[in-house]
């Protein structure tokens, strides 16, 4: 649903706390913890992972055996052509080489097929984390309050949901049998080495202290860079997100070039960052090249003195050089995975934070469950503030009985909307009661109390799909004839008919393929069809013209009947019949009462009442 999540600003305006700000990059701050704790998402596979690795060892093992039977070949080649030269009558070993020849391709063959086998597993397994992953994200979503909400951008969640996630599946996918491969690579090549000629095997090992040093380097200075990437990469993602989802504000605001230049410098960070990561990443290749190079002068130097004095074989010293490339190969390999480990790490710390965020209060474990409530509602001396240390609701007490239509009026920011808010619990009280026909709203858990209540409010939600679906969401087990029963209750019927497809017209990601104020009519036409016990009507009839805001009062009206209903107004001509009019400024409650006697009283209600009605000065 692309509304339901909407960010609402707290008391009615701005952003919340920490939007759009662009956080720094910094190391790493658990690179251990995050690593251990997505190892235990891939432990649940590990029978499976053990396979990996088993075929990994076995495809590296037949990879290594190749090069020394091709230097036997070789050796036996040399030696036909040694005897013709010299006219010893030994002639070429046919036999032999085609035995040698067929050992290699069954070796390397097995080596593709346990290498592609072991490749497919992986890439289930990987698949298969990161589901689970995506899913503990999307529940996670859902049990978040409207604080993080409030501190962060959408592009920033969405970044750790999709890129960040990506990137921990690329890793696992091809990494982590790489890692397996490359070690046994290493270990089996430097022993083939061993029964070849040990001299030279211990000049070739001398090169891993200087590349575990080099390497060292390039790590500890890259990882602080790839962590900036995937943060930088959110905040992109987060200003792309909002300047897309208000892209007529900043059009009519003439805000393309602001737009643009803040698009501008957040890319240069980006383009700052991923360029210092690629550039260190990139480091590796050539190091690992010059390091490789080193040791071939060194076997060519060393095979060559050897071979003039007849201790080791042309075949044995084709094989060696060989045995030489595949061992610094892996360890180029290891190098690279070195530093994707690094942005895995980064990655995986940000998807880890996000699903250690504090999560609501957990529901009670015992908890009422009314099939029906009365609408009995009390609030005894409510505090509340976003910030623990700044309160902004004062021990507000009201009592509303059933079947009451109760307003509440104030000037903006006087905390309105943020009654509501407490009434359904997406925010937790700092201290007081509210009663649901005489139980504690803490007492029910939040899906049961909400199905008591239905909603309309100013901020439209619909969600991409037909507007058959979105009436719908209001009671899913509706039938399409009680749906429509809905609509034209809502004098909505008639303007969805006039649409291309009717009831099947698809409503776009933001549903600004109708006006507003049919997007309202949709909206109230949900609340008609979910039958609630109580009703929030939070400027419903905002977005309507006047001939259609008095059918919707009627229709309202209707609905209301033998329900408690709290209407937030701004108009107050509309809540003139209210049973209890509740006037809020500053988070208290400083008047209550009907419409008649809050007039007479000549107070504040009085002021805003005659302010809406007061003739326009002459100039």
């Amino acid at each position: 649903m692309s509304k339901a999540t909407e960010k609402r600003p707290p008391m009615g305006g701005g952003h919340g706390p920490g939007r759009g700000v662009p956080v720094t990059g910094a190391k790493a701050k658990d690179f251990k913890g995050s690593m251990g704790r997505l190892l235990k998402y891939i432990g649940k596979y590990k029978i499976a992972v053990i396979v990996v690795f088993v075929f990994a060892i076995a495809s590296a093992v037949f990879s290594i055996i190749g090069p020394k039977l091709m230097g036997n070949a070789t050796t036996v080649l040399f030696n036909g052509v040694m005897g013709q030269i010299s006219g010893s009558g030994e002639g070429f070993d046919f036999a032999e080489i085609a035995r040698i020849l067929i050992m290699l391709v069954i070796l390397y063959g097995l080596s593709a097929l346990f290498s592609y086998v072991q490749g497919f597993i992986m890439t289930g397994v990987s698949n298969k984390v990161t589901y689970r992953l995506r899913q503990d994200i999307s529940r996670k979503i859902n049990t978040l309050p409207l604080s993080y909400f409030d501190r962060n951008s959408h592009g920033d969640v969405l970044s750790r949901v999709t890129n960040d996630v990506d990137t921990i599946s690329q890793t696992l996918n091809q990494s982590l049998s790489q890692i397996v491969t490359s070690i046994t690579m290493v270990v089996g090549v430097a022993v083939m080495m061993f029964t070849i000629n040990w001299i030279m095997t211990l000049v070739v090992l001398c090169i891993i202290p200087i590349a575990l040093v080099l390497i060292f380097q390039v790590v500890k200075r890259s990882q602080k860079f790839f962590q900036q990437q995937q943060e930088y990469l959110g905040t992109v993602n987060g200003h792309v997100e909002e300047m897309f989802g208000g892209h007529n504000v900043i059009s009519a605001y003439n805000g393309e070039d602001k737009s643009i230049e803040t698009f501008r410098a957040e890319n240069g960070k980006l383009y700052s960052a991923a360029w210092k990561a690629n550039f260190m990443s990139g480091m590796m290749q050539p190091i690992m090249a010059f390091i490789g190079n080193l040791g071939y002068v060194a076997v060519c130097v060393l095979g060559g003195w050897f071979a003039a004095q007849g201790t080791i074989t042309v075949g044995n010293i084709q094989s060696f050089v060989q045995y030489v490339r595949n061992f610094t190969m892996p360890l180029s390999q290891l190098a690279n995975i070195s530093n994707i480990l690094q942005q895995t790490a980064a990655a995986s710390e940000r998807v880890f934070e996000f699903l250690n965020e504090p999560e609501e209060t957990p529901d009670t474990e015992h908890p009422i469950k009314l099939g029906h409530v009365e609408g009995n509602v009390e609030f005894k001396d409510v505090h509340f503030g976003y910030n623990p240390d700044k309160i902004i609701i004062n021990d507000f007490s009201a009592q509303v009985k059933p079947g009451q239509k109760i307003a509440i009026v104030g000037p903006t920011g006087a905390g309105k909307t943020t009654m509501i808010k407490l009434l359904m619990r997406f925010y937790d009280l700092n201290s007081g009661e509210i009663l649901i026909d005489g139980h504690k709203s803490t007492d029910f858990t939040r899906a049961d109390l909400r199905r008591h209540f239905g909603m309309v409010l100013q901020d439209t939600w619909l969600y991409n799909g037909t507007i058959m679906e979105n009436i719908r969401y209001g009671r899913m087990d509706a039938t399409d004839e009680e749906v429509v029963a809905a609509a034209k209750a809502a004098y909505a019927d008639r303007f969805i008919r006039a649409l291309p497809h009717g009831y099947e017209m698809v409503l776009n990601e933001d549903a600004s393929n109708i006006s507003q104020g049919q997007k309202q009519l949709l909206t109230i036409a949900r609340a008609i069809l979910a039958d609630p016990d109580m009703l929030i009507l939070d400027e419903a009839t905002s977005s309507v013209d006047t001939r259609t805001e008095a059918l919707i009062q009627k229709a309202m009206d209707n609905l209301s009947q033998g329900r408690t209903s709290f209407v937030i107004a701004h108009r107050l001509s509309t809540i003139r019949d209210a049973d209890l009019i509740l006037v809020m400024k500053d988070g208290d409650i400083i008047e209550q009462g009907t419409h008649e006697e809050l007039l007479k009283k000549g107070g504040f209600y009085a002021d805003l009442y005659n302010s809406q009605f007061a003739a326009p000065r002459t100039a």
